[in-house]
C-alpha cells in the first residue's frame, strides 16, 4: 500500500518548508505530474500532505500551474480536506499588508485555464459557496487562538496574471464587490469541489492593490518580502487548524457529486 494522508496544505510562496521530517513522494496522474513531489508527515496526530503550488523553485507561473494534476494527486493519496494559503492584494484601504482573510466567495476573472475534469457527460457541480464551512470555522478559530484574528469572509477576485492589475482594474474589482485579488484561487477551488474535497483558503494580504491608494504600483519584491515576514504567523495558524479539523466530515463538500453520474471513477 502506498503513502496516504487525509489533509493537504497547498502552499504558496515561502511555505515550502511547512512540514518538518516529511517524506517525499512522486505521484503520477492522468493529467501529468503535479507541481512538485508531495511530502507527507504527521501533524497533530493527522497525516498531512504538502504540495508547493508553484513548485519549490517557483517554476510554475500562476497561469501554468498544473491544477488538475495537483488536486487529483492529493485525492489519490486519500486527502479529503484541503487548506490553501495564498498571497493576495487588498482591495480596501483597511486591508493592509499582514492582514489575514478567510474568504467565503470567489469571482473568476481568469481566461484560458482548464477548469474542469468533466469534458464529457452532464456533470454540473454546485459552487454557490466555494469554500468549506467547517474549514472556514476551523481556520478562523486557529487564527483567533494565535492572536492574529483573520477577517471573516470576503470575495477573492482571481485574475489571470502573471502581471499585476492596472489602477482602473483594481477600482473595478472593488466596485463589483471584491475584497482581495489573487492569481491562483481559480480553478483550484472548483477542481477541489469536482473531486468532492473540502477546500478552504486563508489569504495573506501582501500589498494594497494599485487602484486602492495613490502612489507606487505593486511589485514582486514587495509581495515576496511581506509574505516572508509573515510566514511564521501563517505556519502557526495552519498547524493549529490541521490539528483542529474534524476527522469525520460533516459538511456539504463530500456530497457535491451525489446523484451525478460521472464519466470515470474517482481515485
Amino acid at each position: 500500500m502506498g503513502p496516504t494522508a487525509d489533509i493537504a496544505v497547498i502552499g504558496g510562496s515561502g511555505l515550502y518548508a511547512l512540514l518538518d521530517g516529511a517524506t517525499e513522494h512522486e505521484v503520477a496522474t492522468p493529467y501529468g505530474a503535479p507541481s512538485d513531489a508531495v511530502t507527507i508527515a504527521e501533524v497533530g496526530g493527522r497525516r498531512v500532505a504538502f504540495l508547493p503550488r508553484h513548485g519549490r523553485d517557483h517554476r510554475h507561473p500562476p497561469h501554468l500551474i498544473p491544477y488538475r494534476a495537483n488536486l487529483w494527486a492529493l485525492r489519490s493519496l486519500g486527502v479529503r480536506q484541503v487548506l490553501a494559503p495564498c498571497a493576495v492584494g487588498g482591495l480596501r484601504p483597511d486591508l493592509g499588508p499582514g492582514t489575514f482573510v478567510v474568504p467565503d466567495q470567489l469571482i473568476d476573472r481568469t481566461s484560458g485555464r482548464t477548469q474542469t475534469y468533466y469534458d464529457r457527460g452532464a456533470v454540473h457541480v454546485a459552487f454557490g459557496d466555494p469554500y468549506c464551512p467547517v474549514g472556514r470555522r476551523t481556520l478562523l478559530g486557529a487564527s483567533a487562538g494565535r492572536d492574529v484574528p483573520a477577517v471573516d469572509g470576503g470575495t477573492v477576485v482571481v485574475v489571470e496574471g502573471p502581471r499585476f492589475s492596472t489602477r482602473a482594474e483594481s477600482r473595478w474589482y472593488a466596485a463589483m464587490g471584491g475584497t482581495v485579488v489573487n492569481m491562483t484561487g481559480h480553478p483550484e477551488a472548483v477542481l477541489a469541489r469536482e473531486l468532492a474535497l473540502c477546500y478552504t483558503s486563508i489569504a495573506l494580504v501582501t500589498d494594497l492593490d494599485a487602484g486602492v491608494e495613490a502612489g507606487g504600483s505593486v511589485t514582486q519584491e514587495e509581495v515576496f518580502r511581506v509574505f516572508a515576514e509573515n510566514t511564521d504567523r501563517l505556519r502557526a495558524v495552519l498547524l493549529d487548524a490541521v490539528a483542529a479539523l474534524p476527522a469525520d466530515r460533516d459538511c456539504p463538500c463530500g456530497h457535491a457529486l451525489d446523484g451525478i453520474t460521472l464519466p470515470f471513477d474517482l481515485p
